[in-house]
């Protein structure tokens, strides 16, 4: 199943093209990505054939010079990246949160995507934004004063704007909670992504020096969020622009799993490479690949992979579905689901692990794609939206009839 049926259900020509382009990757990214975690982001070589291969563009709407993308399409597009390099399918990941700028003012539209066509990686990153500690805004005459400190940034080094959260009071004094958008120029990053692994994401943290003034039409209420997204389905076309607000959760958690769903087929890619032309260090076979140990390996590794594949495949076709229809998914429809696709990272870390320890030593080696993939699928499977337990408690309460916890995306607190 790691080679993709013909009859995909992607609706769109493009999607295959796009995957084909990102499949065909994976050789440069495997070569570059032990530079991308020296230097913490991505090389110019590999950020520079990613904007090539569209790959920046899937989640953007034809009007912006986008693909407007389904979830199947993105799914398979992410997977193929994080076949290569974690890091470089994680960048395309964040980068679909450019869709929040979508539902500002049409002036903010125009500033950011004024440099579409020529900008190299993603236009913009989140930080922040959703998180129970944000930063400070403070009203004044034609926008806002905005000071703070905004964590995980994901993507910052290459990108020409920010969307950190900010928390501010009105002239009655009441608490409110916003999205303010930053140039370049506005926010420094900080020297503080030191990790162990996933470190070519570039996920720093952000600061501003004292304060920097926001316009108005640059920041967003969060109270206007649902608004806005409704404003977003009307005014963009393309099947990535027609999912409820339900769908566009399960949306970014099938794009968060498709990098450990990738991660593993490169595991198991490097693994059969590497076990065909090694020998054993302690048994008197011709490679490891004659093993009886390693093939029982291989072969449960791959079932494994499988099974993640056809849960994460699943869910994302039914979500392009619904899309297609007009239909969204209830909030009870959407735990199980997040659920499901967060057992499926666990079934592809697991693969990960096996193959790696089946190989031994030489699988340690900073050379040797494989301990990345070990490492940066256990630092994904660390992110606040996709953690096990946290998802299998949401998910058990449903199973027991017990009153559910009020979250959004998977694993954040509610805001606005």
């Amino acid at each position: 199943m790691s080679e993709q049926d013909p009859s995909s259900q992607s609706p769109d020509d493009r999607g295959r093209v796009i995957r084909d382009a990102a499949r065909a990757l994976v050789p440069l990214l495997r070569r570059n990505a032990l530079e991308g975690e020296e230097i913490g982001a991505l090389t110019p070589d590999t950020l520079q054939a990613m904007h090539e291969a569209g790959v920046f563009r899937i989640m953007l709407p034809p009007e912006l010079g986008g693909d407007a993308l389904g979830a199947r399409d993105t799914v398979e597009i992410t997977a193929a990246l994080a076949e290569g390099d974690g890091a470089a399918a994680w960048t395309v990941f964040v980068a679909g949160g450019i869709r929040n700028l979508l539902g500002f003012p049409e002036q903010t539209v125009e500033e950011v995507f004024k440099e579409v066509d020529t900008w190299v990686g993603p236009l913009a990153v989140g930080a922040s934004v959703f998180s129970p500690v944000v930063g400070s805004a403070r009203p004044v005459d034609g926008g806002f004063l905005v000071s703070g400190k905004w964590a995980f940034g994901s993507g910052c080094k290459h990108a020409a704007w920010a969307v950190v959260g900010v928390g501010y009071e009105d002239a009655e004094g009441s608490p409110h909670r916003a999205m303010a958008v930053l140039r370049r120029e506005q926010f420094t990053i900080l020297d503080d992504w030191h990790v162990m692994g996933l470190k070519g994401t570039s996920s720093n943290g952000l600061t501003v020096e004292g304060e920097v003034f926001v316009p108005e039409h640059r920041v967003l209420d969060m109270a206007d969020l649902p608004a806005s997204m409704n404003r977003v389905r009307e005014r963009y076309s393309g099947i990535g622009f027609r999912n409820g607000v339900g769908a566009l959760m399960l949306v970014t958690t099938l794009s968060n799993v498709a990098i450990a769903l990738g991660m593993a087929r490169g595991t198991l890619d490097c693994f059969a490479e590497q076990a065909r032309a090694r020998k054993p260090f302690n048994l008197p076979y011709p490679t490891v690949a004659d093993m009886p140990s390693t093939q029982v390996s291989a072969g449960a590794a791959r079932a494994m992979i499988n099974a993640a594949e056809a849960v994460i495949l699943r869910h994302a076709d039914e979500v392009d579905r619904r899309a297609l229809a007009g239909a969204d998914f209830t909030p009870a429809e959407e735990s199980e689901i997040t659920m499901d696709l967060v057992y499926a990272v666990r079934l592809c870390s697991d693969a990960i692990d096996r193959l790696q320890l089946t190989l031994g030593s030489s699988a340690v080696s900073l050379k040797n794609p494989i301990q990345r993939f070990v490492r940066d699928v256990r630092v994904l499977a660390t992110h606040g939206a996709i953690r096990f337990d946290p998802m299998a408690e949401i998910s058990g309460r449903q199973v027991l009839g017990l009153q559910p916890l009020s979250m959004f995306a998977g694993g954040l607190p509610q805001v606005g």
